[in-house]
């Protein structure tokens, strides 16, 4: 390899290599954009991920924290939805 096609080389990697970092960058964020939005803290905790360690801190914050969501009624018994009446049996012809 000579010295002008290491030189592209080098350029092209330096185009390329911004463009995979802003891929992976936005592969990353918006998961954990929304976990963080639905355990209901703020959704800016997800750029922490990007710093060493204090992305594995804040994997434990998430798994053990309290999340601030409201859960599902269930639904009690003899309210709401239920399986339907069973069909009258038909009746004989009256003669």
């Amino acid at each position: 390899m000579d010295q002008q096609s290491q030189m592209h080389a080098i350029q092209a990697m330096m185009v390329l290599m911004p463009l995979f970092f802003l891929g992976f960058a936005i592969i990353i964020v918006i998961p954990y954009w929304f976990i963080w939005k639905k355990a209901g803290f703020s959704p800016w905790f997800s750029l922490l991920m990007f710093i060493p360690l204090l992305n594995f801190i804040m994997l434990y914050v998430l798994a053990f924290a309290d999340w601030k969501v409201v859960p599902v009624a269930q639904p009690q018994p003899g309210f709401g939805y239920s399986y339907p009446p069973p069909p009258l049996p038909p009746s004989s012809p009256q003669v």
